[in-house]
């Protein structure tokens, strides 16, 4: 609005001034070239106002041609980039698309027409990985680390490749390069730490928990989680070593993190070992409420040295109480009154999760507590049988992979706080355990052999007392001493009960014709497991019971 009035108060004042020139009288005399020439003043100025123009657009024009050139190669050569441009945005898109060729043709225009975009280089680098040029991209990524403005992703390319060749030494260098150029790298930052992790530098992978809340790389949240878990890792492997070490890191994590259950543990163990018992059991019982687990049924049952079986089972009756119901209370009861001897506390624990939906720790629990009560070693039989069916208890899992024990990083990745309390997928190697088919009929021909079936069961969870296993005779069924068929053999490493069972189906004997497969077993059987049929030809071969000889 003010430029339209500033124009019109412009071109008033030349209309007012033409017509008051107009109006004075006078003349206007060119003497040139002995000529006169005379006109009026009005004239005289429009005349020098267009030669004036004329003046201006001759010097234009002479800029012009001066400057054209320059012009000329300017213009050809924000062609250039744009065609640059173009040939890195096609590349772009066809490694995306996975088209090598196009990728490698892409690569070399835009190289020839902008060879100093960072794009350009970012172009080249992916190109070469596309082609399984690993030098190449290696190089290219080498190049970009040389500039300012594209050394971090250079970093990150290096180290990717890196990783690829497995070279962890590389790999660390080059992150904690990337952490010094830019701390606020999230990559990088993680990087580092994973690495800390794997190698079990605590000190060092607390020192970057700092540096990456510092740069607002994790919140608050996360960082207090992490630095729990941190510390319970070092607490864990200054246990044995430097217990009032392990005791003060192990408060700090679950102060950090009530939650956090192998902190809660190792704090609880140590505070119980200093004779301070009401501490013991007010950090365990904290963490059952919001996450029962057998570890902290176990530390809490043992927070008394010196208790019988029986006060034991109390202790564990009184945890228990905090989680009516819970399956894991339900069962760290079953295990403490087997113990203790006690087998109606154990019935009346275990005896509802069984009328339900049996997990396996439960039917080996079962299967201890027939042999203990009444060496029905039949009945316990079934329950081994039942337990090789039985869905699967929950265990320390990460990335598809199960842990006997809580572990701060994950074996596949390096992640920290990885592992859950959950049903795992698949558990990590440990010792086979054979188990003969318990329920096959002896008097019937067997099936030829076949493929081993194999079955994945949890290892049972450890009691108060892990060496105390049921001794059980063999009972003779005849007027003459029979063996009983075995149910288990265990491999030379008796340690740890495997995750994996293979089950295999006897060979087919004197041609006889194969029986049809059986269907899911549904207890109780026609006749007892242990009774072994119609004597045969041959005298049965001794085996090892699961539970004695």
């Amino acid at each position: 609005m003010v430029g339209v009035i500033l124009f019109l108060v412009l071109l008033a004042v030349l209309a007012t001034g033409a017509a008051w020139v107009a109006d004075q009288p006078g003349t206007v005399t060119v003497v040139w070239l002995g000529r006169h020439i005379e006109f009026d003043v009005l004239t005289g100025l429009i005349a020098v106002l267009v030669a004036a123009a004329v003046i201006m657009a001759l010097i234009a024009l002479i800029k012009w041609l001066v400057a054209s050139p320059r012009i000329a190669a300017r213009v050809m050569h924000r062609r250039k980039i744009e065609k640059g441009q173009e040939a890195i945005t096609r590349g772009i898109v066809a490694i995306g698309a996975g088209d090598r060729r196009a990728a490698e043709k892409h690569a070399y225009d835009a190289d020839r027409l902008a060879p100093n975009a960072p794009l350009t280089l970012l172009l080249k680098a992916q190109a070469a990985q596309l082609a399984g040029d690993r030098a190449g991209a290696e190089q290219a990524f080498r190049t970009m680390v040389d500039r300012p403005d594209t050394k971090v992703l250079g970093l990150r390319g290096l180290y990717v490749e890196a990783q690829r060749r497995t070279d962890v030494v590389a790999a660390r260098a080059i992150a904690e390069e990337a952490v010094k150029a830019s701390p606020s790298a999230t990559w990088a930052a993680q990087a580092v730490l994973e690495q800390q992790g794997s190698a079990g530098d605590w000190d060092g992978a607390l020192a970057s928990i700092e540096r990456q809340y510092a740069a607002r790389v994790i919140d608050k949240d996360a960082a207090k989680r992490l630095r729990a878990v941190l510390l319970t890792a070092k607490a864990a492997a200054l246990e044995e070593r430097d217990p009032p070490a392990a005791k003060a890191l192990a408060v700090e994590a679950v102060g950090l993190a009530p939650e956090l259950v192998p902190a809660a543990a190792i704090a609880g163990r140590l505070a119980a070992a200093d004779g301070d018992i009401k501490k013991a059991s007010r950090v365990i019982e904290a963490a059952w409420k919001i996450a029962p687990h057998p570890d902290l049924a176990e530390a809490y049952a043992h927070a008394r040295h010196g208790d019988s079986r029986g006060d034991q089972l109390k202790r564990v009756e009184t945890l228990a109480r905090l989680t009516p119901s819970h399956p894991e209370g339900l069962l760290a009861i079953g295990r403490a009154a087997i113990d203790a001897s006690d087998f109606a506390a154990a019935h009346r624990a275990l005896d509802e999760l069984a009328a339900s939906a049996p997990t396996q720790r439960l039917c080996l629990l079962m299967a201890e507590l027939s042999a203990k009560e009444s060496n029905d070693q039949g009945r316990a039989r079934e329950w081994m049988a039942r337990a090789l069916r039985a869905p699967r208890d929950p265990a320390w899992t990460a990335d598809g992979q199960a842990s006997d024990v809580w572990l701060p990083a994950s074996p596949v990745t390096g992640k920290l706080d990885v592992f859950q309390w959950k049903v795992p997928v698949a558990e990590l190697g440990g010792p086979m355990l054979h188990v003969d088919d318990v329920l096959a009929d002896a008097s019937e021909p067997a099936v030829p052999a076949g493929p081993v079936v194999e079955i994945v069961a949890d290892a049972p969870q450890a009691g108060p007392e892990p060496d105390s296993k049921p001794e059980i005779k063999s009972e003779p069924v005849a007027p003459r001493p029979i063996e009983l068929p075995a149910v288990v053999e265990t491999a030379p490493e008796p340690p740890v009960v495997s995750p994996a069972v293979a089950v295999p189906e006897p060979a087919s004997e004197n041609g006889a014709k194969p029986r049809p497969a059986r269907g899911e077993t549904v207890f109780p059987i026609a006749r007892a497991p242990d009774d072994p049929g119609p004597d045969g030809n041959a005298e049965p071969k001794k085996r090892m019971s699961f539970f004695g000889n």
